[in-house]
């Protein structure tokens, strides 16, 4: 499927049986996991524009650092040069009072294939969890294969908001190779925007 800005946004859930299981962060030898550090900032907007997010600077950033949880901004380094190779935000939802959304997972393409996505993702699923948040959920596109995979290998659901998205999910599971299991995403418990901790 092509990029359609004019469709709404892929959405996902952490279900409720994985609720207090936090999936393992696992790193490959040469990298390790770290937070946010001032000083960051010029290797994350260099690191969003290898991951396919251009414009990336100071001011597109500050609306969404009210948002992260602390100690929930995980970085995976690449020991030898000491860069930030992949990186994802636990961030305060702004659906779901006390609920929490997994944020701008990116990688740098060069480090592709070795679970750094993975980890900073578990990492993110694991903090939220650590918190007592109940409602974890993210948004993502139809086009970002990799990262959708990363999301279903870790246990989220889809959850099927809209009419067109059993169709947009059987298309990505056919890409992906994934089985698609439309009756065992029973995403109910995020349906209400008054769904709290």
């Amino acid at each position: 499927m092509t990029e359609d800005n004019s469709s709404p946004q892929l959405q996902m859930v952490w279900p409720e049986h994985l609720r207090n299981a936090p999936p393992a962060v696992q790193l490959p030898a040469g990298y390790s996991l770290r937070t946010h550090r001032p000083g960051d900032h010029p290797r994350f907007f260099q690191l969003m524009e290898l991951a396919g997010w251009s414009g990336w600077d100071e001011d597109v950033l500050q609306p969404w650092l009210p948002r992260i949880l602390p100690q929930g901004w995980f970085m995976a380094i690449h020991e030898a040069s000491g860069e930030i190779v992949a990186s994802a935000m636990a961030l305060l939802s702004n659906v779901y009072p006390s609920g929490g959304e997994l944020g701008w997972l990116a990688g740098d393409p060069t480090h592709a294939g070795k679970g750094l996505g993975l980890a900073v993702s578990a990492a993110v699923i694991a903090r939220f969890i650590e918190e007592g948040f109940r409602k974890i959920h993210l948004y993502t596109e139809d086009y970002r294969l990799a990262a959708l995979k990363i999301y279903l290998k870790l246990g989220f659901i889809p959850f099927l908001c809209a009419p067109e998205m059993q169709e947009r999910w059987q298309e990505i599971c056919r890409q992906l190779g994934w089985p698609f299991t439309p009756e065992a995403w029973d995403s109910s418990e995020m349906h209400s925007n008054d769904a709290v901790k």
